[in-house]
């Protein structure tokens, strides 16, 4: 049976992490690791997410628990990020990385680890949002130039990346299949006299408020007529399973980089 590592263990995806673990029949925790100066180093794991004693005892530091996992599922920050990456790297580990914010500088990092052992990195795991991307590619095909595109997504008061690497990630998936580079005609917001909008921009928003988990909408609109695209999750365990699946997949798998459109056969 596989052993599955997870990292930021007693935060909000760690704690849904683990449970989605423990309902895989394939799959085991094997390793649960929190802050290293955390007060809960020791305890039992699965206490602590609320699924009852499962006999791991939580960790400080990957480097600790470095023979109880086979696949490390990373949804922490970018430093730890790619210290983890490293890490595993460096002992045969496989990495599954859920964690958004990185800057292109430290996703060509991620890239190099990748050359090592095998790496699934996805800003989404979620098996709904990976499906919209596959959908948005052949929308934007079809209706090109003509339409207007705005990109709307709203979080939770928390999260401290904005806008969302989902949102991010459904910017480039359109602006591929138009021709254009994200990096020159993105837009970040709108404030004062901005003038008419151009034809080729991408406009993004964004909204904190609450506990929204994740909400993506994807606006084309043209004269007469709009379209809309929309995926909200109300719950981080979709992004749990879609981790879950991917530690599935990702068994057996050389080294290289992927992302949920390998673990979902979505590519051509």
């Amino acid at each position: 049976m596989t052993r599955i590592g997870v990292t930021g263990a007693a935060g909000r995806m760690g704690k849904v992490l683990i449970e989605a673990i423990d309902e895989a029949d394939d799959l085991t925790l094997g390793a649960a690791i929190v802050h290293p100066e955390s007060s809960l180093i020791g305890a039992d794991a699965g206490e602590m997410a609320g699924i009852g004693k499962n006999g791991v005892a939580l960790a400080g530091n990957v480097a600790d628990v470095k023979d109880a996992f086979d696949i490390l599922i990373d949804f922490t920050f970018p430093d730890l990020t790619l210290e983890n990456l490293e890490f595993c790297s460096q002992h045969g580990k496989a990495v599954i990385i859920g964690t958004t914010g990185l800057t292109d500088a430290e996703k060509e990092q991620v890239m190099v680890a990748a050359e090592k052992t095998p790496v699934v990195f996805a800003p989404n795991m979620s098996v709904g949002i990976n499906v919209m991307l596959d959908l948005l590619h052949k929308a934007a095909s079809v209706l090109g130039d003509d339409y207007d595109v705005e990109i709307i997504e709203a979080h939770h008061r928390h999260k401290k990346d904005a806008p969302s690497g989902t949102a991010l990630r459904l910017g480039e998936v359109v602006a591929d299949a138009l021709g254009r580079d994200l990096k020159e005609c993105a837009v970040y917001g709108r404030e004062g006299f901005t003038g008419e909008r151009s034809q080729k921009e991408i406009g993004f928003e964004t909204i904190r408020a609450g506990d929204v988990v994740g909400d993506h909408t994807v606006l084309f609109a043209t004269m007469g007529e709009r379209i809309e695209l929309t995926h909200k999750a109300s719950s981080r365990m979709t992004f749990a399973k879609g981790a879950v699946r991917a530690a599935r997949w990702l068994q057996g798998k050389p080294a290289g980089l992927y992302d949920m459109q390998d673990v979902l056969g979505l590519k051509d």
